[in-house]
C-alpha cells in the first residue's frame, strides 16, 4: 500500500455499485458509447439514486467521525467512465455529502490496474468482468447483486463473510465437489491443526481487523461474522486458522448445510460475501450480497 495511505482502509467502488445508473446503462447496451455519452451529459445536473452499495459506503464513510484524524476509511471511485461522463456521478456524491475525493476514469475499459497503486483492499462492481480482473490480480473483489435494501443494526456495520474460497483457499471444498461430504468431513478432522491457505477476502479481513482494533471490543463500529455451512468436526480447522492469523471474528455460523439467508438476517449484514452464485441468490433476498467469483464452484 502506498505509504500516504498509512492504515487506513480503502474501498474502490464502480458508479453502477455506488448508484442507479440502469437508465443509462439501459442506453449504453442499446445505442452504444456515443448515445451513453450524450445520455449522461445531458442528464449530469440530474442527481442519481442511491444504488445496491450505497448505504454500505454511507456507513464506512460514517467511521471516520470517531477517530482522532478522520481518516479511518477511504472511498475510492473506480469507473469505466470517462470525466466527461463521470462528471454526474461526482455531482451525485456531491449532493448527498459522501466523503469521495479521488477516482480514476477509465474510459471504457477495466480500472483493475488501478487497485494497486490506490492500495485498495476490496473492490464492489456490477460488472462480474472487472471483478474477476480484480481477483486475479490478488485483490478482494465482489459483484454486487440487486439485493434486499433491508440489513444492518442501527449505525455498526456488520459484514458477513463465507469461508472456504472466500477468506480461506477452496482446498477443502475441492475435496467435497470431487469426493463428497464424507470425505470433507474426514480430512478437515485429519488437518485441523493445519490451517488453511489464505482465500481472496483474508487481506481485507485482516484491514478491518486493524480497524477494529483501534475501538474498545465493547463499543467498536464494526462487527464481522463468518457464516458457513461448515459443521462440526469440521469447525475446528476454521478456528485454528483464524487463531493462526491473529485475526478476530466477532460471530461464527457453523450452519451445516442450513440456507444462511434467514441466518443473515437475524445477524442484522449489511453485506455477504459468498462464492456460491445459489447461496448469494438465497442470501440477496434477506440483505445486500457480493458474489466472489472464485475457486472450483466458479469453475
Amino acid at each position: 500500500m502506498p505509504t500516504e495511505y498509512g492504515n487506513r482502509l480503502v474501498l474502490g467502488i464502480s458508479s453502477r455499485a455506488l448508484f442507479d445508473l440502469s437508465d443509462s446503462h439501459r442506453v449504453f447496451e442499446e445505442q452504444g458509447l456515443a448515445a451513453y455519452s450524450d445520455y449522461q451529459i445531458a442528464n449530469e445536473e440530474q442527481i442519481l439514486e442511491p444504488g445496491d452499495s450505497f448505504e454500505l459506503v454511507k456507513k464506512l464513510l460514517s467511521i471516520n467521525a470517531l477517530v482522532e484524524d478522520g481518516h479511518a476509511i477511504e472511498v475510492i471511485l473506480l469507473s469505466r467512465n470517462s470525466a466527461d461522463t463521470g462528471l454526474r456521478v461526482f455531482n451525485s456524491i456531491q449532493h448527498y455529502g459522501l466523503d469521495i475525493t479521488r477516482a480514476a476514469f477509465a474510459g471504457g475499459e477495466s480500472p483493475y490496474r488501478y487497485m494497486s497503486p490506490f492500495g485498495c483492499h476490496l473492490f464492489l462492481s456490477t460488472d462480474a468482468q472487472d471483478v474477476q480482473l480484480v481477483l486475479e490480480s490478488g485483490f478482494a473483489a465482489a459483484t454486487i447483486m440487486p439485493s434486499a435494501k433491508g440489513g444492518g443494526v442501527g449505525s455498526q456495520l456488520r459484514f458477513a463473510f463465507d469461508g472456504d474460497a472466500v477468506l480461506f483457499s477452496d482446498e477443502a471444498e475441492k475435496v467435497y465437489q470431487a469426493q463428497g461430504l464424507e470425505a470433507f468431513t474426514k480430512t478437515e478432522k485429519q488437518s485441523a491443526r493445519q490451517p488453511l491457505t489464505d482465500g481472496p477476502f483474508k487481506s481485507f479481513l485482516a484491514a478491518l481487523h486493524r480497524l477494529q482494533s483501534e475501538f474498545p471490543a465493547d463499543d467498536c463500529p464494526i462487527r464481522t461474522a463468518l457464516v458457513t455451512a461448515r459443521s462440526a468436526p469440521a469447525h475446528e480447522r476454521v478456528v485454528r486458522t483464524l487463531r493462526a492469523w491473529g485475526i478476530r471474528i466477532d460471530e461464527s455460523l457453523f450452519l451445516g448445510g442450513l440456507s444462511k439467508g434467514e441466518f443473515l438476517k437475524a445477524y442484522g449484514a449489511d453485506v455477504f460475501f459468498d462464492d456460491q452464485q445459489g447461496h448469494c441468490e438465497s442470501a440477496s433476498e434477506h440483505v445486500p450480497t457480493g458474489h466472489v467469483p472464485h475457486g472450483i464452484a466458479n469453475k
